[in-house]
């Protein structure tokens, strides 16, 4: 087996884990109750499948076509930073406009850590 079949191999096992991560990640989509259960499901798969699948093309053209992109270097980069900020956002801008947890869900850590900062807000105006 020579390197170039080597380097396929790996591109081949790189994109094949990123494109089922994405298949699990729409599964989760689709059987989650939740918009919060939802977006973790999404955003954390879907992250991790897109990169690998970036990464396994990144791999491909510099060691086959012997070609640097800095571009998917920068498509890497961006999905990294960005995915899972907007998850955040998302979920946090649902919660604020009262989308419900499913009855399924035990705690809700959000409220608790709102309720203590409205009181130490309140404690910090009084003094």
């Amino acid at each position: 087996m020579s390197a170039k079949e080597i380097i396929e191999a790996v591109v081949l096992v790189m994109v094949t884990i990123g494109t089922l991560m994405n298949l699990l990640s729409s599964l989760g989509f689709i059987r989650l109750p939740d918009v919060y259960n939802r977006s973790h499901a999404v955003t954390k798969s879907v992250t991790l499948g897109i990169l690998f699948i970036l990464l396994g093309t990144f791999i491909h053209f510099l060691f086959v076509d012997d070609y640097f992109s800095v571009r998917l270097l920068l498509g890497i980069v961006f999905v990294f930073l960005t995915a899972p900020v907007t998850g955040h956002l998302i979920v946090r801008s649902a919660y604020r406009f009262g989308v419900k947890l499913s009855d399924t869900s035990i705690k809700d850590e959000l409220a608790e850590d709102l309720e203590r900062a409205k009181k130490k807000e309140a404690r910090t105006e009084g003094t």
